[in-house]
């Protein structure tokens, strides 16, 4: 059996919001998360705007504190008070950023941007640095001569190829790709995901892909994590959730994915209202105000536990032995 490159263990994230006035409160904006990830692997990370992914992403990287739970990379703790610790989860992660031309320096040249990484890094010389950014932005499908421009002269889809390239500089196990698709074209959207999957074959890269378009998590991803106010409600491999989901709110995400086959018939409304504030969430399933199988017991008690159902999990009383 293969051993997690990535094991994430009831991790959380809470910041404090509020005021003079109405005083300091706490927020969870990631809530006893737990997954993992085999080496090699693509998850994607799918659920409405400010439901927690990009947090939960950057928790796991070491760039957000976490308050509570565990990390582990590669089989070692991951402890983000120890700069020794997160020097070398960054020795074998990158990142890349959902706008590329605020990722990068605006008074930094592309090659140089990538230089900086190599030699902060240690991947290699002072004497070969120039002929290793040659080859990344070649390996991304840019020429030799964009090292010498800025990012304001690049297009979009160029400058997420120099990010891509920036990020293949550490020669990383795994990639987070944080909505890198969001700010191009849909023409150059379809160029960059073929670039990753070539990439990820050609390295054997693991890949955390968060997105809201799930026609592309389908096409890329082997599993598929679904989160709602900063907690997963479903995981598992991507052909059944697509296929079979069992939370309520992951059926509702996939029966609204566009479909072109004239024969069926198009997707009606499925969920009612917003979700609710972080700062006053309903008691029981934070789920329970939208969902279109409410039962009673799903508005008491706390966030229900995962169950494990037909090769996945899925955190919803709907499966307890007690409701079957």
């Amino acid at each position: 059996m293969t051993a997690s490159l990535l094991t994430v263990d009831r991790l959380s994230v809470d910041y404090s919001a509020g005021g003079f006035l109405n005083g300091r409160r706490s927020v969870s904006a990631v809530a006893d998360v737990t997954l993992s990830l085999e080496p090699g692997q693509t998850l994607g990370l799918v659920g409405e705007s400010g439901c927690g992914k990009t947090t939960l992403a950057r928790s796991i990287l070491g760039l957000t504190h976490r308050s509570g739970g565990t990390v582990s990379f590669a089989g070692r703790p991951v402890d983000p008070d120890q700069p020794r610790s997160l020097h070398e989860l960054r020795r074998e992660t990158a990142m890349i950023f959902q706008d590329p031309h605020n990722a990068f320096n605006p008074r930094m040249t592309i090659g140089a941007a990538i230089a900086e990484v190599l030699l902060v890094h240690g991947k290699t010389t002072r004497q070969n640095v120039k002929a290793r950014v040659e080859e990344l932005l070649t390996l991304v499908g840019l020429s030799a001569e964009h090292a010498a421009r800025k990012p304001v002269t690049l297009s979009g889809g160029q400058c997420q190829r120099a990010g891509i390239a920036r990020a293949l500089a550490v020669e990383p196990k795994l990639i987070v790709a944080d909505e890198c698709l969001s700010a191009l074209d849909v023409s150059i959207q379809a160029q960059i995901i073929n670039l990753l999957i070539d990439l990820r074959r050609r390295f054997a890269l693991a890949m955390i892909f968060i997105t809201h378009d799930l026609a592309v998590v389908r096409n890329l991803c082997d599993r598929v994590a679904v989160m709602y106010l900063g907690r997963i409600v479903e995981e598992g491999p991507t052909h059944q959730i697509f296929t079979s989901p069992k939370h309520p709110y992951a059926q509702a995400l996939i029966r609204s994915v566009p479909d072109i086959d004239p024969d069926r018939p198009a997707a009606t409304a499925l969920l009612a209202g917003e979700p609710p504030s972080p700062l006053n969430l309903p008691t029981g399933c934070a789920f329970h105000p939208r969902c279109p199988s409410v039962m009673d017991k799903c508005r008491s008690g706390g966030a229900p536990s995962f169950r494990r159902i037909e090769g996945r999990r899925a955190a919803c009383l709907l499966y307890d032995e007690a409701t079957q």
